[in-house]
């Protein structure tokens, strides 16, 4: 299953997937050394589907009925009325819905045709093996998913299941399965994140950039900062994902989401064919030919990818040698940028 919802699932860590897988080619479009990345973590914040089982046409115009002159008529079984030496009291409950406060009004909720738009979007789900353990979901997303009710928290489970589990091999089914989470788990944030990733993998920029924005309105934090940089860059405005990596939240991030954030940003550069700067970009991570990891592998792997932009062919060769050393995952391509390069 994806690392996405592993069970050791940090709140707002940036940690990133491969930023260019083995075997990948192409030009500068490819966004090489910059690729995607499972951003994981944010909490959820209590859902509010139950106001969607409202009946149609929302509450009461008058709360309760009003006989002549405003006042209720005295029927004695009528629940929820005070009695005062015999006679209803005239005071307006005004907690009731639909009651009048202030001279004005609740209106209701529901919009026309909301419920059969659900219902449509239901029927039109991907379909769900039956084999599916919700166990398999990392436990604090099970509990985000508790303020549903329990066939639907189900539901949303598996299909956030399925989206982690299709996300590298068939990410437009990923991305229906997410989006399923998310039309029955909409007030919870871990849905939207998982809409959010699997669209960025999808290569749908502008709905990741949206669903990863809500997410992080929902939960706080500095994370999921990487993801979005990059989906700013997949839209054309690498100067957006500057702006992000200048941002006072990028300064929250933990030592391994500033270098996800650094990468993206040193992409950006290279996307505006400002080399030099790229390579200032990661100078400032401090990558170092005496360093362990994958965060650092690939930032080792950034950093050849900016110094060959740059011109500085035997720099380049180094620190795509070093990255290729340090590759415990074998997610990069580093050897056949080495071979490249000559």
């Amino acid at each position: 299953m994806s690392e996405r919802f592993s069970r050791d699932r940090n709140r707002n860590s940036d940690s990133g997937r491969p930023h260019r897988e083995r075997g990948e080619r192409g030009g500068r479009d490819d966004r090489r050394g910059q690729g995607r990345r499972d951003d994981q973590g944010a909490r959820g914040e209590r859902d509010r589907y139950s106001r969607d089982d409202r009946r149609d046409g929302g509450p009461r115009a008058e709360g309760a009925r009003r006989g002549e002159g405003g006042r209720r008529p005295e029927r004695s079984d009528r629940r929820g009325d005070r009695r005062e030496g015999g006679r209803y009291d005239d005071r307006r409950h005004s907690q009731r819905a639909g009651a009048e406060r202030d001279g004005q009004r609740r209106s209701a909720p529901q919009r026309s045709g909301f419920r059969e738009e659900r219902l449509n979007k239901r029927l039109s789900e991907p379909d769900l093996p039956g084999d599916i353990d919700v166990e398999d979901l990392d436990p604090m997303v099970r509990q985000d998913l508790k303020v549903l009710s329990k066939d639907n928290a189900e539901a949303v489970a598996k299909h956030m299941i399925m989206a982690a589990t299709l996300m590298a091999d068939d990410p437009q089914l990923a991305l229906r399965h997410a989006r399923a989470a998310k039309d029955r788990a909409g007030r919870v944030a871990v849905a939207r994140e998982t809409n959010g990733i699997a669209a960025y993998h999808a290569g749908e920029w502008k709905e990741a950039l949206a669903e990863l924005r809500a997410a992080r309105r929902m939960s706080g934090g500095p994370g999921l900062m990487a993801v979005m940089a990059d989906c700013e860059r997949g839209l054309g405005r690498p100067q957006k994902a500057i702006e992000l990596g200048r941002s006072e939240e990028a300064r929250e991030l933990d030592e391994e989401g500033r270098i996800e954030l650094a990468i993206v940003v040193a992409g950006a550069r290279l996307d505006m064919d400002q080399a030099e700067s790229a390579v200032v970009t990661l100078q400032r991570m401090n990558p170092s030919l005496t360093s362990t990891g994958q965060a650092q592998a690939r930032l080792s792997y950034a950093y050849g990818d900016a110094l060959a932009a740059a011109g500085r062919k035997d720099e380049a060769k180094e620190w795509f040698a070093h990255a290729d050393a340090i590759d415990e995952d074998e997610q990069l391509d580093a050897a056949d940028r080495l071979g490249e390069l000559g």
